[in-house]
């Protein structure tokens, strides 16, 4: 069986509607590179589509009921939206799920140090990456930093005009002969991902000079005087947003590939952006959600998570009770309080765990098993199970849920496909899916194909984005 390419069947509506969802698409990536701005800005659009706070909603004893739309996140890190349905939630509900975070490096607790005239800035890598990507690449700083007296300060560097960015060095290709030796994985080890952020030292002069002759900053200036591209480099960062370097020890800060997501091709046809696993499908889920008809019979929820990359762990994974404790706050206010009724909606319900799929590349179509492969612009993809060589960890969905998820799509005219994560033995891959199948749930993973999956820059079709859209908002209405 071999899928239409999407393209073939739009109209001039079609294609009105798909490049405004693009051109949205790629602002939304643009402008949150993380998961805490992903969150922040889905909970403003939800707020603007008429949800209201959960927590606010507990605190009041506001009972919930057909309609109402209510939003609750973890730590600013995790979001689930809810709009209630006309059938009790113990009938079930019918759930996207995405994950918001991506591959980058974060800095370390104790990060920066001078060497040799530079300042720079230690990272830990997250989630899977080929270090040799990072090099030579700008970079922006995105984060939090959390003081002791309870602020918090948001940091974004170099993603606005005019910004500086920051870059991991590369050795020049004629001293690397050694280098070109080594397999890939040691090209650049992790060690050597540190962030090259100064090279101007702090020059002690007028009054400087004056307070460290009457040694009132005698410490200070000694510190100065030993690493003084460092020294700089704390007082530009004492002066924008009046930290020390102590604070390090409790921030947030993640770098990323600097600058926005662009049009790719000369017909316009893909997006080449950073983080688009997941982000693709989260904001399609986003979208879908906030945009489902007012009288849905199934209660409709949009699960956005973090962690996933590195296993779904933490308070705010879909391995921890986010997801069941806000259902369970949902059904009191709804009147369905209880643990039975709890358990009845969640093994009830049908969930669509929106991850991307590796898009088919004719550069590497050898890891790649062509009848089983997802092709950018052919639309949905969906993976009846994902894992690894002989599908360890994954979720095998039903064939009889395939099978209503192929009926709903088809009386939508939603275009999808199936695929696989390459050939058996290439290697292999794992979602959320897993985890919210263990309430007995139906689950099959669905999302949009990507190319260069995990690298810095991502390319998606324009079509496949337009499809997913169109495919989740059909299951949350029909599923």
């Amino acid at each position: 069986m071999e899928h239409e390419v999407a393209w073939k069947k739009y109209d001039e509506v079609d294609l009105e509607a798909l490049e405004g969802l693009a051109s949205n698409y790629i602002d939304f990536i643009s402008e949150n590179k993380t998961e805490r701005r992903c969150a922040a800005t889905a909970i403003r659009m939800a707020e603007k589509a008429g949800y209201v706070s959960l927590a606010d909603a507990v605190r009041e004893g506001r009972a919930l009921s057909a309609g109402d739309k209510v939003w609750a996140h973890s730590h600013g890190k995790a979001l689930i939206l809810v709009q209630l349905g006309s059938k009790p939630l113990s009938e079930g509900m019918n759930i996207l799920g995405a994950h918001i975070d991506s591959p980058r490096l974060d800095l370390k607790q104790n990060p920066l140090y001078e060497s040799n005239g530079f300042a720079l800035l230690d990272t830990h890598y997250y989630g899977g990456i080929k270090n040799y990507q990072w090099v030579t690449l700008p970079l922006a700083m995105h984060g939090v930093i959390a003081k002791k007296d309870g602020t918090v300060v948001d940091i974004n560097v170099g993603d606005d005009e005019g910004d500086p960015v920051f870059c991991v060095s590369d050795l020049l290709i004629h001293l690397a002969s050694q280098q070109m030796d080594k397999k890939g994985n040691k090209i650049v080890e992790g060690e050597d991902l540190d962030i090259l952020i100064g090279n101007r030292p702090l020059s002690i002069d007028g009054e400087d000079a004056e307070r460290e002759a009457a040694g009132s900053e005698g410490a200070e200036s000694k510190d100065a005087a030993k690493e003084p591209v460092k020294a700089f480099a704390l007082k530009l960062l004492a002066d924008k947003y009046g930290i020390e370097e102590a604070d390090f020890l409790s921030a947030e800060i993640e770098m990323v590939p600097a600058g926005r997501a662009r049009e790719l091709g000369f017909d316009r046809s893909m997006v080449i952006g950073y983080g688009q696993d997941d982000r693709v499908c989260a904001y399609t889920s986003l979208i879908a959600q906030l945009e489902a008809p007012e009288d849905l019979a199934k209660t409709a929820v949009t699960v956005l998570v973090d962690k996933e990359e590195i296993g779904s762990v933490g308070a705010t994974g879909m391995a921890s009770n986010f997801f069941e404790n806000t259902i369970a706050e949902i059904m009191e206010l709804a009147g369905e309080d209880g643990m039975l009724p709890l358990r009845r909606a969640l093994s009830a319900s049908s969930m669509l765990s929106s991850d991307v799929s590796a898009g088919f590349d004719p550069a590497y179509a050898s890891v790649f098993e062509p009848k089983n492969a997802a092709f950018l612009g052919r639309g949905l993809v969906f993976n009846k199970y994902t894992g690894a060589r002989g599908k360890s960890g994954s979720n095998d969905a039903s064939a009889e849920y395939v099978a209503r998820v192929r009926r709903v799509m088809d009386d939508a005219g939603v275009s999808f496909q199936t695929a696989e994560l390459g050939k058996v033995d290439a290697g292999g891959g794992g979602t959320i899916a897993y985890l919210p199948a263990k309430y007995g749930m139906d689950v099959i993973d669905s999302g949009v194909a990507v190319l260069s999956m995990h690298a810095p820059w991502e390319v998606t079709s324009k079509a496949d984005i337009y499809e997913a859209y169109k495919g989740y908002l059909a299951f949350l209405k029909n599923a």
